[in-house]
C-alpha cells in the first residue's frame, strides 16, 4: 500500500470524474488524503471522503493565497484566488468528522501576494490566521499539513512561538504535522524535524536531482509522499493532469535514490502517514 497524503481530487480539475479516478486509485491500494484550501474545497473533500468506508480522508483548512483575492500565476498554471475571511467555528465543525484527520493546507505564501497589495498587510494576516488554525489543530488533536513558500524564517518563527505557547496541547511521542511539498535543504529540513514535523515530496524529486543527497541522507521516520494533484506531474507524465496513482512515480524515486525496493518505499512512507495522521 501507498498514501498519497497530498491530493486535491476536490478540486474543479476532477469534478467530472473524481468518484472515478478515486475508485481506480483504491483498486491499485493506494489510499489519499484530500486537501482543501478553503472552506468550499474543504467541505468537498470531506463529503468525497465520506462516501468510502476506508482508504480516502480529508484535511480542512484555509490556504494563505485565498486570503486576499489575487491573480495567481504558477509554474504550471494560472488561478484567481477567491478571498475568504477564516471562521474559527465552521472550520471547528468540519474538525469534529471522524475522516477528518489534519488541519491543512495552512501556512504561508509570499510568492503569490498580488503586486497591488500592501505587502506587509498581506503577510501579517497570514501570520496571524495560519497561528489561529495552528491552535484549531492543537485544540481538536488534529497533525497540520503546512504550506511554506518564500516564507521559512517566519514559518519557523511562527511554529516555534507556537510550540512554546502551547506544548502542552501537542503530542509527546509522534510528529504532529508535515511540511508539504518540501523543496528545502538539510539544514531547513533539521530544523522542521527539530519541532516535531515531517516533510513530504512530490513528481519535483522525478524531474530535478536538487534533492538526491538530503534524501539519501534522511531517517526513514521522517518523510512521506504525495502527489499535490492535480499539479506537479511526475515524469515520465509531465504535461498531463497529475493523480493519486502517480504518486507510485514518487515513491519508486525515492527508492531510487536511497537504494531500497519500491515496496520498502512503500511501506516506510505509508507507515509514517498512519502514525501522523492517526488513519485507521
Amino acid at each position: 500500500m501507498i498514501i498519497d497524503t497530498h491530493a486535491h481530487i476536490n478540486f474543479d480539475a476532477f469534478r467530472e470524474d473524481a468518484d472515478e479516478v478515486i475508485k481506480n486509485t483504491l483498486a491499485e491500494k493506494i489510499w489519499m488524503i484530500l486537501v482543501g484550501t478553503d472552506y468550499k474545497t474543504s467541505k468537498r473533500a470531506l463529503d468525497l471522503a465520506n462516501k468510502y468506508e476506508k482508504g480516502v480522508y480529508a484535511a480542512i483548512g484555509l490556504h494563505p493565497i485565498h486570503l486576499f483575492s489575487t491573480k495567481n500565476h504558477g509554474d504550471d498554471y494560472d488561478f484567481v484566488s477567491r478571498s475568504e475571511e477564516f471562521n474559527y467555528d465552521l472550520y471547528d465543525q468540519l474538525a469534529k468528522f471522524e475522516k477528518t484527520v489534519a488541519v491543512g493546507e495552512i501556512g504561508l505564501d509570499y510568492f503569490h501576494i498580488d503586486r497591488g497589495d500592501d505587502v506587509n498587510l498581506v503577510k501579517k494576516k497570514q501570520q496571524e490566521i495560519f497561528y489561529e488554525q495552528l491552535l484549531l489543530a492543537a485544540n481538536n488533536k488534529l497533525p497540520v499539513i503546512i504550506h511554506c513558500r518564500n516564507a521559512h524564517d517566519d514559518t519557523i518563527k511562527i511554529i516555534n512561538d507556537f510550540k512554546k505557547e502551547y506544548k502542552h496541547l501537542l503530542p509527546k511521542d509522534k510528529p504532529w504535522g508535515v511540511m508539504h511539498c518540501f523543496s528545502g535543504d538539510e539544514d531547513l529540513a533539521w530544523q522542521y524535524f527539530n519541532f516535531g514535523l515531517l516533510v513530504s515530496f512530490t513528481g519535483l524529486i522525478t524531474f530535478s536531482q536538487q534533492w538526491d543527497d538530503l534524501i539519501r541522507k534522511l531517517p526513514t521516520d521522517k518523510f512521506m509522499v504525495e502527489t499535490d494533484c492535480p499539479y506537479m506531474t511526475p515524469e515520465p507524465f509531465r504535461g498531463k493532469r497529475n493523480e493519486p496513482l502517480l504518486v507510485k512515480c514518487v515513491a519508486d524515486r525515492i527508492a531510487e535514490i536511497k537504494n531500497i525496493s519500491s515496496e520498502q518505499a512503500a511501506e516506510i512512507t505509508a507507515k509514517n502517514a498512519i502514525k501522523l495522521f492517526n488513519i485507521r
